[in-house]
């Protein structure tokens, strides 16, 4: 190919810095940059300009909107506003605006938390689950991380969390506040970091 061609400038990158690096490269291997949107000659220093304020613009507006999300979720996490977010924990479905519980993983949460109060690690648990043949959110396979993941998630014992923020939340607990904590317990004496302890 000889032509790189796009439908709009700004929908190739939003980093400007990455932006110049593709030009460059492009440069480089003697190909052409062509905008159907932007009539521009990139083999111009004027054109060169135009084309690096476009795009400086677009990096600007991108993290304009970043900065406006964060902080709408910041305050609706100041304010106790709900579920913050787009990934629904495991245990749970998305129902009319609300989390609510979804009992076939549901008891997979029960099942994880409890073998890890009674002394399995992570590992094991990773195993018994991949034995079990029980599926993942996404029909993945089971990992440390994911399990952990669960067992530090105070959203199993009524709470959401977003950053340093925690609130009692409106959606049903799967487990009680004392296994949550007492897990918690468990992963630091275990050598491991967990943030949240409720009521404490």
């Amino acid at each position: 190919w000889d032509i790189l061609l796009v439908i709009k400038m700004d929908r190739i990158h939003r980093n400007s810095k990455n932006f110049m690096l593709m030009m460059e490269q492009l440069k480089k291997e003697g190909k052409e940059f062509v905008s159907m949107m932007e009539s521009l000659d990139t083999s111009t220093a004027m054109g060169r300009f135009v084309m690096d304020i476009i795009q400086r613009i677009a990096q600007l507006e991108s993290e304009q909107i970043g900065e406006r999300v964060y902080i709408g979720m910041e305050q609706k996490a100041k304010t106790n506003g709900g579920i913050l977010g787009f990934n629904i924990p495991y245990g749970y479905e998305y129902k009319n605006g609300k989390l609510v519980v979804k009992e076939d993983e549901a008891e997979i949460v029960r099942r994880i938390f409890s073998w890890y109060k009674d002394g399995k690690s992570m590992g094991e648990i990773v195993k018994m689950l991949q034995n079990q043949k029980v599926p993942t959110k996404k029909q993945g396979f089971w990992a440390k991380k994911t399990v952990s993941s669960i067992l530090k998630n105070p959203v199993y014992c009524g709470y959401l969390k977003w950053e340093k923020y925690l609130n009692k939340g409106k959606h049903q607990a799967i487990i009680d506040e004392e296994t949550f904590n007492k897990v918690q317990e468990i992963i630091r004496q275990r050598g491991g970091k967990s943030d949240w302890f409720i009521g404490k």
